[in-house]
């Protein structure tokens, strides 16, 4: 399984992905799931990927090909996200379309995230079946594969607001407790900030599995975690809740 965020800031974007591929109990392997792709100063696209690893890197081979070809159509040629968004729908559909047969499934979704000069950056979630969404200012993430795990500490730290470098280890702290949940995500962790008008993506970082930040991070969080636990209130608070006669809307 694959864990990737991605969120769409006053400041800029952030992106986050694992490395990590299970083809079977015996075929583990490692594959970055980070595609980028711009002109400096003129346009820059980041690429996250889920899903069949046959699809999602035929739809990454075909757009360096379309690029390579000087098709009328590229990442290179799109006015804007909304376009992006739509060529790569269409180019995962053809190739999902190409490998449909048996009982695999070729369904791959992306997020895409990036800005042309003169328009704002923007984030975009592309679904297996083409048609895609994109953040708003009270959800400004995305996610795909495993989200779920992560999903609770972005719910309640990320705001349009916040600055790269937090909102970095927002997504590290999702990431982290994506991996200790489920031993299908894993490192190498890339992670990407794009500050917004920026036109560069040069701010590229990839945690490997030794990596002394990746653990410090875990041992930082786990403490904070468990002294954040100590601190709750009592259940003795709650006592009269047990005593018959209460109401469920009645109030001391």
């Amino acid at each position: 399984m694959t864990y990737c965020a991605a969120a769409s800031l006053e400041s800029g974007m952030v992106f986050c992905s694992d490395s990590l591929t299970h083809a079977g109990i015996d075929q583990v392997s490692t594959y970055s799931k980070m595609f980028r792709h711009g002109i400096d100063g003129e346009r820059q696209f980041a690429i996250l990927s889920a899903g069949n690893l046959a699809t999602s890197q035929g739809v990454m081979a075909k757009l360096k090909a379309d690029i390579r070809k000087e098709e009328r159509v590229t990442l290179n040629t799109v006015g804007s996200l909304t376009e992006a968004a739509d060529y790569l729908g269409d180019i995962s559909l053809e190739q999902q379309e190409r490998r449909k047969g048996g009982e695999t499934n070729f369904e791959a979704s992306f997020l895409l995230g990036g800005q042309i000069k003169g328009r704002k950056h923007r984030l975009i979630l592309v679904y297996p079946e083409g048609n895609h969404i994109t953040t708003s200012p009270d959800t400004p993430y995305l996610q795909i594969g495993e989200s779920k795990y992560g999903k609770p500490i972005l719910d309640r730290i990320l705001v349009p607001e916040l600055d790269l470098a937090t909102a970095a280890q927002c997504l590290l702290i999702s990431m982290d407790s994506t991996m200790k949940s489920n031993r299908g995500v894993g490192p190498p962790i890339e992670l990407l900030l794009y500050p917004k008008d920026s036109l560069a993506m040069d701010n590229h970082h990839r945690f490997v599995p030794e990596s002394d930040f990746l653990r410090d991070l875990r041992l930082s969080w786990d403490k904070a975690l468990k002294h954040a636990f100590r601190q709750m209130p009592p259940l003795s608070w709650a006592a009269n809740w047990d005593k018959p006669g209460r109401g469920r809307n009645e109030v001391s």
